[in-house]
């Protein structure tokens, strides 16, 4: 702990009142605020307008494809 104490850096930078404080604990803020957006979208499953259409796509493709293999008789 002396190491610390004998440095020639003033710690008392790093407190809340302090400008360089406030701005960690800003950027903690937003840091955190990001986790548990993604956290969120991840746990929703929300699909984006792309990736409905190219599944919409797919489907439609796969029963064309399946219509190919058994026509219906009649």
């Amino acid at each position: 702990m002396k190491i610390f104490l004998n440095s020639g850096i003033d710690l008392n930078i790093f407190s809340p009142t302090e400008p360089l404080g406030i701005i960690i604990i800003f950027i903690g803020l937003i840091f955190s605020g990001m986790i548990f957006y993604i956290i969120y979208a991840v746990s929703t499953n929300k699909e984006s307008i792309g990736d409905k259409k190219i599944r919409t796509e797919r489907d439609i493709i796969q029963k064309e494809k399946i219509g190919k293999l058994f026509p219906k008789k009649k």
